[in-house]
């Protein structure tokens, strides 16, 4: 398993991420390419070498081409203004979510791009005490925060890790200017993304974790390890613009993990913080209710269920459930607005406890059948042929299930 891991011990940026990503090897000629699909122009990226207390690595500079005046700043509280303010020319939200969705980016980028930036933007609009939709960036911080946080989810989609680990996040400590005056590290920013997160201050008296930063971890990491058991395969530095008295680095490690060698004792694995969607239904048909289910499958939910309940005014009705990790949710979202009756649902964040399992393929000749194989503790606890395999072969010999799997057992051999 190819484990991507973040070592946050100088906190986290979007910059800093970036250059890290193209340090550990991300192809720069294929992240403008990438990049070159949102149609937006006055901007450029430059990769540089550059080192921090005795450790090289790579720092991205974003560069924007800014009219304004004012001076600009790289850190997220100082970039975002809020409903009623005048801070000249700005980009809303909802502006920004329709300028990734209607571009040409890759789908997994495109979904993480939207969950990275739609928590920022929550996180902002709960600070400010105003409708996410109404969130709003500065035009200069605003084309600054796509190109880094589109930059990101790029790098990530090209890199394509099996899953993504972190350390705890130094958030630093001290205070920090921004556009709403002087306040304390952690901004409320970044504290709100962060929450449920692990975090440590006081190591530098700095802001050293942004907005972007925590909300590319929340969005993207699927367990924060305090230890671990790997082969180290390789580890890269994203480099700060500071110039601190400790190493103002960002580390991204690959790392190639045994199954089950990294668990805790009770031999589960913790994944990701997921989402369910819920929502009661009476003005649906079964076929309709069928063609949602597929749609939201594609769309990226991990599961599906319907349950029949008695609604107002004793209507019989159905209860939609969606399980969907949260760079889906989006997405998602509007799947059910625009394939169901609903004109509203529920969400609740949840945790998934699970073994870890294998995918694999037996092959006899031409043909193959996929195979799911359950670890606990290291131990194989469980193997099963995949429905669709037995399905087939049963439909196309005439069998019951059992029989299929017998044959494909007997025939490819035994998983």
């Amino acid at each position: 398993m190819k484990t991507l891991h973040f070592d946050c011990f100088a906190g986290i940026s979007g910059d800093m991420t970036l250059g890290a990503l193209v340090d550990l090897g991300v192809d720069t000629r294929l992240l403008y390419r990438e990049l070159d699909k949102l149609d937006l122009s006055g901007w450029s990226i430059d990769f540089v070498k550059e080192e921090r207390c005795g450790i090289t690595g790579t720092r991205a500079v974003v560069n924007i081409d800014n009219d304004d005046s004012a001076p600009h700043t790289r850190h997220g509280c100082g970039q975002h203004g809020h409903g009623g303010e005048n801070h000249g020319h700005c980009r809303a939200w909802r502006d920004i979510r329709a300028l990734i969705e209607k571009s040409g980016l890759n789908i997994g980028a495109k979904e993480r791009s939207l969950s990275i930036f739609s928590r920022v933007a929550a996180a902002e609009a709960e600070v400010h005490g105003v409708p996410v939709d109404e969130v709003s960036f500065h035009e200069v911080g605003a084309l600054d925060s796509i190109i880094d946080i589109v930059g990101n989810a790029v790098c990530l989609d090209m890199l394509k890790p099996d899953r993504i680990t972190s350390s705890e996040i130094e958030l630093g400590g001290g205070v920090v200017k921004c556009a709403h005056g002087i306040l304390p590290v952690p901004a409320p920013a970044t504290l709100k993304l962060c929450e449920g997160l692990p975090v440590r201050t006081g190591g530098f008296n700095k802001e050293m974790t942004t907005p972007t930063g925590a909300a590319i971890l929340a969005a993207s990491v699927d367990e924060f390890v305090t230890s671990a058991v790997f082969k180290h395969i390789k580890t890269a530095y994203g480099v700060g613009s500071r110039k601190l008295d400790r190493p103002n680095v960002l580390a991204v490690s690959w790392r190639e993990e045994r199954l089950g060698a990294a668990l805790p004792s009770a031999g589960v694995r913790i994944h990701e913080e997921l989402t369910v969607i819920e929502t009661n239904i009476d003005d649906m048909t079964g076929e309709a209710l069928g063609f949602l289910m597929d749609r939201l499958f594609e769309a990226g939910a991990l599961d599906v269920t319907f349950t029949s309940c008695m609604m107002k005014r004793s209507r019989p009705g159905v209860i939609v459930s969606v399980l969907c990790p949260n760079e889906s949710l989006i997405l998602l979202r509007r799947v059910i607005f625009e394939r169901s009756s609903t004109i509203g649902f529920r969400e609740t964040t949840v945790r998934r406890v699970s073994l870890p399992r294998e995918q694999s393929k037996i092959r006899c000749g031409e043909d193959e059948a996929e195979v799911k194989t359950v670890f606990l503790d290291e131990k194989m606890r469980r193997s099963k042929i995949e429905y669709r395999d037995r399905e087939r072969l049963a439909r196309e010999r005439g069998l019951s299930l059992d029989e299929a799997e017998e044959i494909i057992k007997r025939e490819y051999g035994s998983p």
